[in-house]
């Protein structure tokens, strides 16, 4: 007698793929989506940007409107970053099967 349990468990593996590959063995095209783009996107203007922002402020004289440029720059692009990419993660360890 099959057991379809187990039957079923097995299926749902088999379609989800082996968890193990694919940890860090992302080729270059497949960084290259949308996604990834988007993401360096706003990490090159949260860091290099709010940075040239603050020099090009400080060579006209305005060292503290600078200042609040990179802040805000740097600091949105956290927040960017945490809220579309980071927060969504499920971080969560392994769930005990009774």
């Amino acid at each position: 007698m099959i057991d379809n349990k187990s039957s079923d468990n097995n299926r749902e593996v088999e379609e989800a793929g082996d968890p193990t590959t694919g940890m860090g063995e992302t080729t270059l095209r497949e960084f290259f989506t949308s996604d990834g783009l988007l993401l360096a996107a706003v990490l090159l203007v949260g860091v290099a940007g709010s940075g040239v922002a603050r020099w090009s402020l400080g060579q006209l004289g305005l060292t503290t409107l600078g200042e609040v440029v990179y802040i805000a720059g740097y600091g949105g692009m956290v927040v960017v970053v945490w809220y579309g990419w980071i927060r969504p993660l499920d971080i969560t360890g392994p769930v005990e099967r009774n």
